[in-house]
């Protein structure tokens, strides 16, 4: 054979042995029999598109998509303020191919009204930015030729690289500590006057049953950290359409590969109202009055349910002010902004409403109030400024919730009804309430703390450096005593958050109002998945038992 081949021309000869070194190689990666296979399958097959068919085929046989690199984009959210958008481009049958985007709440500060937001402006844009910068050059060579799929593997970079700059950054403020700091002089002060002064400090300690707490410092938001939160829920999406499933069911993957029989939908917890520190009235307490629908409602049951009771609450407002008439209408965030002196107002207004549209408050419907107390602290008189002007102390507000709650049997919530820094309180509050009144925390800022005393259920959102993995880990935690909320400045064609609720399986979720346009898309997307699931056979309810909130007992909806 060698001398046949040696007789050929030179020209003939290399094309000869291209040949078999083309053979060689389609045979080492078993094209003949694949092909074979697909060709035969095709003929029985019989499919109209012969070359879709063939190329379906040969596509479940192709390589892994491999992250080629990563795109940060400062975009806007919904209220017109710059956050983090992570893009991740693939290698997919060795084409880059543009997978997914996703982007999260950019939470700078715990609490931030439009006074604040105008105040930092600049700051925002130097924590967008630094995302910005971090997603396009350090975590897209980290990630590079990464397997999207590996959610456990990239969170752990992800957390590990934002470790690593939080170190970094504290070491910055140290040193920049120490250069400014000014050592104390020593001044001498005669003896008699602080002996006065102390005096009048023990006779105040007698009066006083326990001293003031003063504020726990917040919480430091490292400029860039909403590129960590932006990149996981992106490579979690990535994983997603990757295996070409939802993904609430990629991620119940993630946090059990063995439970994927049955889904249920997290309550819908509905904002109805506002009556707080924005609010027009003198009433602070109230940030907000939440919708807590009975367990077995279907997601669009309850938007039509809270729309009519909101739409019936406006209508009286507009025709039964004392004052006359008056124009009632719904914010930005779909909640009615009430100019109310008194928590009763708006109670009693929801009441009027419910027996006007005969619905059962207290049996078909409860309600949750956010008193958000930690902005109400009057650090002067070291009370709380529930309305303007009007101060209690944390005793004395122990005693009005106790009231409260008594006299309206309907409210089976209270959300953040003191500081963190009253743990007495929240014990006392804990034990009048009894089973009748659940007391709930935000621990969004401080998911690590420990839990305040009496407290039953706590609220989780997805910002800033919280990864996937953390948020299962969390769900995990606290086995079923979680609730998933949204922040007020939500991308709008961000719908994820539904797809984490149901996959993290948290009985409630907190979307919010019903009237702007990221929150809308939430409410359709996880109606979405119920009917998904419904049709499939996969959807369970959950039942509730008083108070109606965190139900255990689980059956098959029918």
């Amino acid at each position: 054979m060698s001398y046949l081949v040696n007789c050929l021309s030179e020209e003939d000869q290399e094309f000869h042995h291209i040949k078999n070194t083309a053979a060689d190689f389609y045979r080492a990666n078993r094209v003949p029999e694949e092909l074979e296979a697909a060709l035969g399958e095709a003929f029985f097959q019989n499919p109209e598109d012969v070359y879709g068919y063939l190329a379906n085929h040969f596509t479940k046989l192709s390589s892994a998509p491999l992250i080629s690199r990563l795109n940060g984009k400062d975009v806007y959210d919904s209220k017109g303020q710059l956050c983090v958008e992570a893009e991740i481009v693939c290698v997919v049958s060795n084409k880059e191919t543009r997978i997914c985007s996703a982007a999260i709440a950019s939470q700078i500060g715990q609490k931030e009204t439009g006074v604040d937001w105008q105040a930092n402006t600049e700051e925002r844009e130097h924590h967008v930015m630094t995302a910005v910068q971090w997603i396009t050059e350090p975590l897209s060579k980290m990630l590079e030729k990464q397997n999207p799929c590996d959610q456990s593997e990239v969170d752990q970079k992800l957390s590990e690289f934002f470790i690593a700059r939080d170190l970094e950054e504290k070491e910055i403020r140290n040193k920049e500590e120490e250069i400014v700091s000014v050592p104390e002089q020593e001044v001498e002060i005669p003896a008699s006057p602080p002996e006065k002064k102390k005096d009048k400090k023990k006779k105040k300690a007698n009066v006083s049953e326990k001293p003031f707490c003063p504020a726990e410092p917040p919480e430091p938001v490292l400029p860039g950290c909403l590129a960590i939160g932006s990149v996981s829920l992106a490579v979690a999406k990535a994983g997603a359409q990757v295996n070409a499933i939802p993904l609430y069911k990629y991620i119940r993957i993630l946090k059990n590969p063995e439970d994927q029989d049955n889904f249920h939908i997290p309550v819908s917890l509905v904002t109805l109202l506002s009556c707080g520190k924005t609010s027009p009235g003198k009433l602070k307490l109230l940030e907000e009055v939440i919708l807590i629908p009975k367990a077995g409602h279907r997601v669009k049951q309850i938007i039509t349910m809270a729309m009519q009771l909101q739409q019936e609450m406006m209508r009286i407002m507009n025709t039964s002010s004392k004052s006359g008439a008056i124009q009632a209408i719904l914010s930005d965030s779909g909640v009615v902004p009430l100019n109310f002196d008194r928590p009763e107002q708006a109670l009693d207004l929801i009441s009027e409403a419910c027996n006007n549209l005969e619905l059962s408050l207290g049996t078909e419907i409860h309600l949750a109030v956010n008193c958000a107390a930690h902005d109400l602290m009057d650090y002067v008189k070291e009370k709380y400024e529930i309305a303007t002007g009007v101060f209690k102390s944390p005793d004395d507000l122990v005693a009005m919730y106790q009231t409260l709650v008594n006299k309206y049997a309907a409210v089976v919530a209270l959300i953040d009804p003191f500081r963190r820094e009253d743990p007495d309180q929240w014990e006392k509050l804990s034990n009048v309430m009894g089973d009748s009144c659940s007391l709930l925390s935000d621990i969004t800022y401080k998911p690590q703390a420990p839990p305040l005393p009496g407290v039953r259920g706590r609220f989780l959102k997805h910002i800033n450096e919280i990864t996937i993995s953390d948020l299962i880990h969390i769900a995990a935690e606290e086995q079923g005593s979680l609730i998933f909320g949204t922040v007020s400045n939500e991308a709008c064609s961000e719908d994820s958050m539904a797809d984490i609720a149901v996959a993290l399986g948290v009985d409630y979720v907190n979307l919010g109002g019903l009237r702007s346009a990221e929150r809308m898309t939430k409410y359709n997307r996880l109606a979405c998945i119920e009917e998904e699931l419904a049709q499939q056979g996969r959807l369970v309810s959950k039942q509730a038992h008083p108070p109606p909130l965190f139900a255990e007992t689980t059956q098959e909806e029918e």
